[in-house]
């Protein structure tokens, strides 16, 4: 496949897929959206239209909608899919498994069974850093223990193993495995960010609600790790990098042996202080913040080695936490009700 030509995205009226189309449209790129719109907006296609500028079809239907997938591909005809839709609030699957293994992997059957019948069969997968579970080392490589430890985590391994199920099955199958460490920023213009719906996941979206004065404070969850200042240490990967990755492997199938898992972080790690820090030198204030107790499952460190994503791809992450901070703080700047402003 070339470096340009249709694609749909599944969820991408969401923060990452948004980010992604706008991506994509600059390249050249067709893009149709398959979105469900229950954890996302139309107003960030509309916007990613703008910023990208070209249109966007979106059609509002879910994954596990034969018919709503069917109609996507029949009316935009992709040479490939971005599968972006699905849950994934880690404590929430801890509480609801069943939904995640309905909406995360039924659904995904769903789409490659049509996807299938209309011959389209590269694919870029959503996945990420979640596979890997308790980190045996890091940085973390593709070639790690695969363990995850949540019913999330799972989700996304069962999806990995069926994609390497369909391409050892035959039929020119061709899929890229994404594992994604931690997405954070916005788009620099600060019309595209992110925003959770109810209480954020994510420790950025939180720190910015308390810049921002919608948050008391931030809390950190232990600050007695065997880390430089006590703090957990993850890889925190700007959004306009993330979305790169994905057009690179859109372009790279060719290079890709079939199936093939990457790494998409930065390839080091910072610290929760560290973030705070930087949010507020972003904002231009102080973020006040409690140290609380330590929450169940949380690892010390761990970060990306992507070496395998910069060899078979071209794709290094260019940007840094500052970087992210300043495009996330001119976003709540710019939104502070997010898509609702």
């Amino acid at each position: 496949m070339g470096t340009s030509g249709s694609v749909v995205l599944t969820g991408g009226a969401g923060y990452l897929g948004s980010h992604i189309a706008v991506e994509l449209l600059a390249s050249g790129w067709s893009v149709a959206v398959l979105d469900n719109l229950s954890n996302s907006s139309a107003v960030a296609v509309e916007r990613a239209a703008e910023l990208g500028g070209g249109p966007i079809t979106l059609q509002v239907g879910d994954v596990r909608d034969e018919e709503a997938v069917e109609t996507v591909l029949s009316r935009t005809r992709p040479t490939a899919v971005i599968h972006l839709a699905g849950l994934k609030a880690v404590e929430e699957s801890v509480r609801e498994p069943l939904r995640y293994y309905d909406n995360n992997v039924a659904g995904t059957a769903t789409l490659l069974k049509v996807m299938e019948r209309h011959g389209v069969r590269d694919i870029v997968f959503s996945s990420s850093a979640t596979v890997y579970g308790e980190p045996e080392r890091v940085p973390l490589t593709e070639d790690c223990r695969l363990a995850p430890v949540n019913p999330y985590g799972r989700t996304k391994l069962h999806i990995e193993e069926m994609l390497r199920d369909l391409v050892r099955g035959g039929g020119g199958w061709r899929a890229a495995l994404l594992r994604y460490f931690n997405p954070v920023g916005a788009h620099p213009s600060g019309r595209l960010g992110e925003d959770p719906a109810g209480v954020p996941n994510n420790l950025l979206p939180i720190v910015m609600q308390a810049a921002s004065g919608r948050r008391e404070s931030v809390h950190v969850f232990g600050d007695d790790y065997p880390t430089p200042d006590g703090t957990c240490v993850r890889d925190y990967l700007h959004v306009v990098d993330l979305a790169r990755g994905h057009l690179a492997a859109l372009g790279s199938f060719d290079r890709i042996d079939g199936c093939r898992a990457l790494n998409l972080g930065t390839g080091r790690g910072h610290s929760v202080l560290e973030v705070i820090d930087a949010a507020g030198a972003a904002a231009g204030r102080a973020i006040p913040y409690r140290i609380t107790e330590r929450r169940p499952g949380d690892v010390a460190s761990t970060w990306a080695d992507p070496t395998a994503a910069s060899e078979l791809l071209g794709w290094s992450a260019r940007l840094g936490l500052a970087d992210a901070c300043a495009d996330a703080w001119r976003w709540q700047a710019g939104n502070p009700d997010g898509y609702r402003s």
